[in-house]
C-alpha cells in the first residue's frame, strides 16, 4: 500500500467524525489525538521510538481491546492523563514535558462509543504503516496535514505553503548540520522538517555526524514559534514523528514572534518562513515589540523586521511575502530601505497566482543575507544588486486541475546557482515568449538584475518589479471607459443579488414545507 493510499484511508475516517457531529474544521485535530497514540505504538513496536513513549495505561493496547462506553470513557481518561501527567487518583504517571505539550488541554468531541470503536478498528486494520515511507510515520502524518489543507471546506489550507515550494526554498538555502534554523511563524513545522530532511540526506541519515552533533540536530538545531495552540499541537506531533525533539518545550514554542517570545529568540543562521497574511487585528495589539525600529500594523512587515534583525551576521533567510510588502508606502518603504541597508537582498522570486489555497493571493520569496557579500558585519548599503525571477507572467493558472509542482521551480533553482547566499556567477536568461514576440530580449527574460541605484532612484525603494508583458493582462488603452466598467460591475451585482433572492425564496419555501 502506498503512502498516498494510507493517507486517503486516514482521511476517509473523517466521515465517521462527521457522523458524530464534529465540524469539518476540527477533523484533523480530532483524528490526530487518536492517531498519534497509534503511531507511537507502531514506532515503538518497530524499534523506531525509544524516547517519548506513552505511559502504561495510556497506550494503544489499552484502547483497542475495549468497546462501548468503557472505550469512550477510557479514551477520555487517557487524554486527560497525557495532558496532566497524572492518573485519576492524582498519581504521577509521566514527567515528559513534550507529551504534556502535545496533549495540553486535549479533549475529544466524540459522543458515540460506536464511532470511536469504528475509528480504532479502522486504524488497526491498516497493516502497511512503513511500506512506502521514506521518513517513518512522519511522512504519513505530514501527508494527512497536506490533504486537510487541500480540502477548502476545512479552512486549514488558506495560506498553507505548498510542499514543493518549501523544498525548493530549502534547496536554495542549503542548510548544514550545526546551524540554528528558525521559523517564527511555524504553522505545522513544514519548513523546519524540510530542512531536517535535507540535512539527513546530506549526512547519511545523520550517521556521518559525531554523537554530540547528532544530539544537537535532535534537540537544538530547530526552533519555531506558533501562536495557535491547536496548530502547535499538530506541529509538535509532526516534529516528533520526524525525529526532532527540541528542548523541554519541544521544537515549536507557543507564543507570538511579534511579542516578547520573538524578542527573546537567539540569533539564527537560517530563517525560513511564510508569515501570516493580513493586518494586526485591533491595530497594533498583537505587535508588542519595542525593539523593532518601525511601527506598523502590517504583520508581514513586522515579521520581515524581526527576521532580518534576528539573523546572525552572515545568516541567510528565505521568506514568503505578499505583493503589498514590496510596494506599501510609509513604514513599508522605511523597512525595505533598512532591509537593503543591513542585508544583501540578492534575489526575489515572483510566484504565480493560484499556488496558495486562498484565491488571488500574489506572493514572492525574498532571499537575503545579513551583511554584505564582502563584510558580514556591514550595516549600510549591503545590497548592490537584486536579481528578480518572474515566475508569474505568462504562466498557467494553477489550482487543483493544474497543480503547481517542483518542475515549475527547477529553472529558477538552476539560475539561482549553487551558492546559498546568492553569490554564484549569474546571467540573464529563461525567456518568456508571447505569440507576438519570440526573440530573446531583456524585456522577455524571466531572470534580470536590477541595481540598488535603480531600485532607489527609479522605483523609490519599491520592490514590486515587473517588466514582462503578460499575455493575459489588458493594456490601459484597451480598457473601456470608467462609466462602462462601472455599468458592467453594476449589472454583475444586480445579477448576483437576483440569484441570492431566488435562493432565499427557495430556502424559505423549503422551510415552510
Amino acid at each position: 500500500m502506498s503512502n498516498n493510499d494510507i493517507v486517503q484511508k486516514l482521511w476517509n475516517l473523517c466521515d465517521v467524525l462527521r457522523d458524530d457531529g464534529i465540524n469539518y474544521s476540527d477533523y484533523v485535530t480530532e483524528l490526530v489525538l487518536l492517531l498519534f497514540i497509534k503511531m507511537v505504538h507502531e514506532n515503538t513496536e518497530n524499534g523506531v521510538l525509544k524516547a517519548h513513549t506513552l505511559p502504561e495505561g495510556c497506550r494503544w493496547t489499552d484502547l483497542n481491546a475495549k468497546s462501548g462506553i468503557n472505550l469512550l470513557n477510557d479514551y477520555r481518561r487517557i487524554l486527560l492523563s497525557l495532558s496532566t501527567g497524572k492518573d485519576a487518583l492524582g498519581n504521577n504517571i509521566h514527567e515528559d514535558p513534550l507529551i504534556s505539550a502535545i496533549y495540553a488541554d486535549a479533549q475529544t468531541r466524540l459522543r458515540e462509543p460506536r464511532h470511536l470503536e469504528q475509528l480504532v478498528k479502522s486504524l488497526d486494520n491498516i497493516q502497511d504503516w512503513f511500506s512506502d515511507s521514506k521518513d517513518g510515520l512522519g511522512d504519513l502524518y505530514e501527508g494527512l496535514l497536506q490533504k486537510n489543507a487541500t480540502e477548502t471546506k476545512s479552512g486549514a489550507g488558506q495560506y498553507f505553503t505548498p510542499r514543493d515550494l518549501i523544498d525548493s526554498m530549502v534547496r536554495c538555502m542549503k542548510p548544514k548540520a550545526g546551524e540554528i534554523i528558525q521559523d517564527p511563524a511555524a504553522g505545522t513545522a513544514g519548513f523546519l522538517i524540510a530542512a531536517h530532511r535535507y540535512i539527513k540526506a546530506a549526512t547519511d541519515d545523520l550517521y556521518d555526524l559525531k554523537p554530540e552533533q547528532q544530539k544537537f540536530q535532535k534537540n537544538k538545531a530547530y526552533l519555531g514559534v506558533e501562536l495557535v495552540p491547536g496548530t502547535r499541537r499538530l506541529a509538535l506531533m509532526n516534529c516528533l514523528l520526524h525525529g526532532m525533539e527540541g528542548d523541554e518545550d519541544g521544537v515549536i514554542h507557543l507564543g507570538n514572534s511579534l511579542g516578547q517570545v520573538g524578542a527573546n529568540l537567539e540569533r539564527a543562521d537560517i530563517i525560513l518562513a511564510n508569515p501570516p497574511f493580513g493586518t494586526s487585528k485591533g491595530g497594533d495589539a498583537s505587535i508588542s515589540r519595542d525593539d523593532l525600529t518601525f511601527d506598523t500594523s502590517n504583520k508581514q512587515l513586522a515579521f520581515l523586521q524581526h527576521i532580518y534583525r534576528n539573523l546572525k551576521p552572515g545568516g541567510r533567510a528565505a521568506v514568503v511575502l505578499p505583493d503589498n510588502v514590496l510596494f506599501e508606502a510609509g513604514a513599508g518603504s522605511d523597512i525595505r530601505t533598512d532591509l537593503m541597508n543591513k542585508c544583501n537582498l540578492h534575489t526575489i522570486l515572483r510566484l504565480p497566482t493560484g499556488i496558495f489555497y486562498a484565491a488571488g493571493v500574489k506572493t514572492n520569496v525574498l532571499f537575503f543575507t545579513k551583511g554584505s557579500e564582502k563584510d558580514k558585519l556591514q550595516e549600510e548599503n549591503c545590497t548592490e544588486n537584486t536579481w528578480v525571477y518572474d515566475l508569474r507572467s505568462n504562466m498557467d493558472n494553477f489550482g487543483k486541475r493544474t497543480p503547481f509542482s517542483e518542475l515549475h521551480l527547477l529553472p529558477f533553482e538552476k539560475v539561482y546557482g549553487s551558492e546559498p547566499k546568492g553569490t554564484a556567477k549569474r546571467k540573464e536568461g529563461e525567456w518568456s515568449f508571447t505569440e507576438e514576440t519570440k526573440v530573446n530580449t531583456p524585456e522577455n527574460s524571466r531572470w534580470r538584475c536590477f541595481s540598488r541605484d535603480y531600485i532607489r532612484d527609479t522605483k523609490k525603494d519599491s520592490l514590486n518589479i515587473s517588466w514582462i508583458r503578460d499575455k493575459k493582462s489588458v493594456e490601459a488603452n484597451d480598457l473601456e471607459t470608467p462609466e462602462a466598467l462601472a455599468g458592467d460591475a453594476m449589472n454583475e451585482l444586480k445579477l448576483a443579488l437576483s440569484e441570492l433572492e431566488t435562493l432565499m425564496e427557495s430556502l424559505a419555501a423549503g422551510a415552510k414545507g
